[in-house]
């Protein structure tokens, strides 16, 4: 505690408005949100490798963020750290009433299903304060699409909006991409293929959610095995005293297969 304590002190130093840092003393809650996002990802990266010293310093960022908000927000009068962690304490035991009450659960399964019935009390509670909301409206807009497509997808399902059986998916999906092929093969203008390409997507995310598949967490996996395959025909190339602009197609294809039966 005393180490948050004094990270408190130095963030107030930071953007003390006579002896501060002038880069610090000039940021905005709109201004570092950009940095806020990359260091989600570096975060998720140090994870990815399994480098636990870069998770410790990439937690460590962003808990500076974290401070950075409140001190700026407080500034402003609107909320400070403290009021952040005694609502997360509230929020954590409200929704672990089986941990924090005389709540009786049984696995991980009616675990998740009470946390989705205690967010949408939430949600019920919050628009009867606030201006009545429609159910998509809190859905955060600027995560990655994949996510945003899935959140969505999540929400509508919590009043019955969903697919009963992954089968269906896939065969929505299967009418996507015919109606892909037939904007490809007409022609057509790019906002319309764009379209049709979106909406391949989407039902891919709908069916990674139904197999509990996290969509952005499978394609990160793909962009994984891509880089390690492509790199295995850049070594190949080398060897043979090649460059990536000297093969053929037909070559670099061919140690594409390779990669693919010698990398796991």
């Amino acid at each position: 505690m005393k180490e948050l304590e004094k990270l408190l002190l130095i963030m107030k130093s930071l953007r003390d408005p006579a002896k501060g840092c002038p880069w610090d003393r000039e940021q905005t809650i709109d201004s570092i949100k950009g940095y806020t996002i990359e260091e989600v990802y570096e975060l998720v990266d140090a994870i990815d490798r399994n480098d636990f010293e870069g998770i410790k310093d990439e937690l460590g960022d962003l808990l500076f963020h974290i401070i950075f908000y409140s001190e700026m927000a407080g500034e402003d009068g609107h909320f400070n750290f403290e009021d952040i962690v005694t609502q997360l304490n509230q929020k954590l035991e409200r929704r672990h009433p089986h941990v924090f009450s005389d709540v009786q659960l049984e696995n991980s399964k009616q675990v998740k299903q009470l946390w989705e019935e205690i967010k949408q009390q939430e949600r019920s509670d919050a628009e009867d304060v606030q201006d009545k909301n429609k159910l998509l409206d809190n859905v955060a807009k600027h995560m990655p699409a994949i996510q945003t497509a899935a959140r969505l997808q999540k929400r509508a399902a919590t009043v019955g909006f969903d697919w009963t059986d992954s089968a269906d998916i896939i065969n929505k999906l299967e009418e996507e991409l015919k109606e892909l092929r037939e904007a490809v093969s007409n022609r057509t203008n790019n906002d319309h293929l764009s379209e049709e390409l979106g909406d391949v997507m989407f039902c891919c995310v709908n069916l990674a959610r139904h197999y509990q598949i996290d969509p952005e967490l499978a394609l990160r996996g793909t962009n994984d095995k891509f880089i390690k395959r492509f790199n295995y025909i850049e070594e190949t190339l080398t060897k043979q005293n090649k460059s990536l602009n000297e093969a053929t197609l037909e070559e670099m294809d061919a140690l594409w297969n390779e990669a693919k039966s010698n990398l796991t």
